[in-house]
């Protein structure tokens, strides 16, 4: 798993603990839908973290627990 596929994830996760659809949280967390969709499709390269900031702002979570999951702990090392 990447990264970006560790992001989507995470999101997909949330969306399905708090009851909210990829529509309803783009609308929360006053990130474009087109960008959420993106960012769920594996499109987004980099969906920044001023997005992931604002969603989990629409999620009502902070940064640190949106990161702290085995998905992201386990990550290989990008950089090669």
């Amino acid at each position: 798993m990447n990264t970006q596929e560790a992001v989507a994830r995470r999101i997909r996760q949330l969306c399905k603990q708090k009851g909210f659809t990829p529509h309803g949280i783009a609308i929360h967390s006053a990130v474009p839908q087109g960008t959420v969709k993106s960012i769920l499709n594996g499109e987004s390269k980099n969906p920044g973290i001023t997005n992931i900031k604002k969603l989990c702002d629409g999620f009502e979570i902070t940064l640190a627990d949106f990161f702290n999951t085995p998905e992201f702990n386990n990550l290989e090392q990008e950089i090669k």
